[in-house]
């Protein structure tokens, strides 16, 4: 298993595991959006897994300047679920930045949870007020 920094040249496999999952990661793969998605893997901070010339799982991170990281995705693929390649993309994050915070922002709690991190907080969404 090797853990490394994404490349352009790994967009089309990432992009590819991202569709194969389905409506739930929609709003990266459909056409409206995919364009700005690849535009973000590519200037956030992003580790992809790869086993076996397979990319089979991925991180994506903000910096928010030097203060804290945030991660906002982080995806195994299926047939890798549960092998500990979550895990090993979150060490490497902390490894490569280990004098800032690593924040999650999740919507799947329970997993993180499993690693041995506590929740701190929460995450509201602000809507835009309407013009009256």
């Amino acid at each position: 298993m090797e853990i490394r920094k994404y490349v352009l040249e790994d967009e089309h496999a990432v992009m590819q595991m991202i569709k194969n999952e389905g409506e739930e990661w929609r709003s990266y793969w459909a056409d409206e959006n995919q364009t700005k998605y690849r535009h973000a893997l590519r200037y956030s901070i992003t580790y992809i897994a790869v086993e076996k010339d397979e990319v089979c799982g991925y991180i994506r991170a903000l910096d928010d300047m030097g203060f804290y990281i945030y991660v906002c995705d982080l995806l195994v693929t299926g047939k890798y679920r549960g092998s500990g390649i979550g895990r090993l993309l979150m060490e490497r994050l902390t490894m490569d930045y280990p004098d800032q915070t690593v924040y999650v922002m999740s919507d799947v709690d329970v997993y993180y949870q499993k690693l041995g991190y506590p929740i701190i907080g929460s995450i509201l969404e602000v809507q835009p007020r309407q013009k009256v």
